[in-house]
């Protein structure tokens, strides 16, 4: 532990931000399962909606610095392709 009366109080707030940033991944995370559950279950709007959701939740955890750019555009592309098989 620090002995500078600002370096504690900088490891509280680094928890603290530890701690949101592992929620928002776990987000994330979800987001995604639940697209792809939605595809499992051959559910065309569930998908379609859970992917609209998905995509919004990417697009947060870029702008926030959880993920970067290619993390969620390779995740939108795989989604995206798994959305559009249900349809055949």
């Amino acid at each position: 532990m620090a002995n500078i009366k600002s370096q504690k109080k900088r490891a509280l707030t680094n928890l603290k931000a530890q701690e949101n940033n592992a929620a928002k991944r776990t987000v994330v995370k979800s987001a995604i399962k639940n697209v792809l559950k939605a595809v499992e279950e051959k559910d065309a709007d569930a998908a379609k909606a859970a992917y609209d959701k998905a995509n919004s939740v990417l697009d947060k955890a870029v702008s926030s610095g959880i993920k970067t750019g290619n993390y969620a555009a390779r995740q939108k592309s795989r989604l995206a392709k798994a959305v559009n098989t249900i349809g055949k």
